[in-house]
Order: structure tokens, then C-alpha cells, then sequence
């Protein structure tokens, strides 16, 4: 009997990687909260290096970082294969991982920033926003017909972007000027084997815009 645990929360883009690996895979796991203002004795011993979610806990040894986790799973498990089994393809898919896990972040904080900060920000995302636009033409997903490593890897902009733009009022996709991109984002929302793990959009909103809220407040 194998002990699984995630540590992570409920609204984040990096513990929602990890929660569809262990459920494309079938494996049953304990989910527990965290918080991250009173972070819990098990978070910090297991994680003790960055002290933040998520973190598997299996059968009592620690992994930590979202996409390092995918892959643990992925070979740990029993199940159908994330990564694609082609070394081309694998290659593939763990560039734009990569690629994802280094830009992303960008296009994220455009949404905390105000003035010149936020213009240049919202440079930097449409930038972004413009080659994976490109990289997506006549394409399902990022490595062939399959959801797989790096769509997971591309959560953010997956689901995350559009609960950001419409909790803060800041538009960075039409389908106007990212077509492709919103091909790849309308598939990603409605193919089998991601809808039903997908966390509802109308409460990702709501706990956003709440966040945003508290920034705004904050700054005055």
C-alpha cells in the first residue's frame, strides 16, 4: 500500500500540475492545505530548502518542485505515460516545460504592477504570449494529438491567465491577436483528460480578485 501525500493549496497553477499527474496516472493521494502565512511544521521539514508548495510525500520521502514532481510521477507510477515515450518528443516537450517554467512568470506579474512598471511587464508577456502563439499553429497540443508533460507545464496560461484578467480588469489574449493560442487554450479547458481537473474558474476569480483588491488597498 503506497502512502501518498501533496502538500499544496487549492488556487495554485504548481500544485494543480502535480494533482493531474497523480490523477491522469490513477493514484490515490491525501491533498493538505497549506497555509502560507502560518506554514505547517510538515512543509518546512519536508521542503526545507525553499519552504514552499507543492511537496510529494511518498511513502514518507520528499519531492519538491512542480515539474520535477510530474516527472517523479510519471516514472514512479503505473499508468499512461505523461512524457511522450519518443526521445525527440520527450526532448521536445521538456524544452517547452522549460521554456514555460522561465517566461510564465513574467505574464503573471503584469496583473500586481501598475504605470510604467505594468507597460513594460505587459511588454515582456505579450512577448511571450506571441511564440508560444506561433510555436501552437496547426497544433492540438505542444508535442503532437496527446495532453501531456508540457501542457501541463503550461497550466498558468492555460486556465490561471484568464481567472487574472478577469479579476483584475487587465486583458492581455483576444483571439484577434493569439489565435493559435487560443486554439491550444479552448482544447487544453475541454479535452477529456483535463476538464474534470480543472479547479472552477468562477472561485479562482473570486479569490484573485480579492487579491488584487488587497494589493490595490495596499499600495494607496
Amino acid at each position: 500500500m503506497t502512502d501518498v501525500k501533496l502538500l499544496g493549496l487549492w488556487y495554485s497553477p504548481f500544485s494543480h500540475r502535480v494533482e493531474w499527474a497523480l490523477k491522469i496516472k490513477g493514484v490515490k493521494y491525501e491533498f493538505i492545505e497549506e497555509d502560507l502565512q502560518n506554514k505547517s511544521p510538515l512543509l518546512l521539514e519536508s521542503n526545507p530548502v525553499h519552504k514552499k508548495v507543492p511537496v510529494l510525500i511518498h511513502n514518507g520521502k520528499s519531492i519538491c518542485e512542480s515539474m520535477v514532481i510530474v516527472e517523479y510521477i510519471d516514472e514512479a507510477f503505473e499508468g499512461p505515460s505523461i512524457l511522450p515515450k519518443d526521445p525527440y518528443d520527450r526532448a521536445v516537450a521538456r524544452f517547452w516545460a522549460k521554456f514555460l517554467e522561465d517566461k510564465v512568470p513574467a505574464v503573471g506579474k503584469t496583473f500586481f504592477r501598475k504605470g510604467e512598471e505594468q507597460e513594460k511587464s505587459k511588454e515582456e508577456a505579450l512577448e511571450v504570449l506571441k511564440i508560444l502563439d506561433n510555436e501552437l499553429k496547426d497544433k492540438k497540443f505542444f508535442v503532437g494529438d496527446k495532453f501531456g508533460f508540457a501542457d501541463i507545464a503550461a497550466n498558468f496560461v492555460g486556465l490561471w491567465l484568464g481567472a487574472f484578467e478577469e479579476a483584475s480588469g487587465v486583458v492581455l489574449v483576444t483571439r484577434e491577436t493569439f489565435p493559435n493560442f487560443c486554439a491550444w487554450r479552448d482544447e487544453y479547458i475541454n479535452c477529456s483528460e483535463n476538464k474534470e481537473y480543472l479547479p472552477p474558474k468562477d472561485e479562482l476569480i473570486a479569490h484573485f480578485k480579492a487579491r488584487f483588491q488587497a494589493v490595490a488597498a495596499g499600495s494607496k
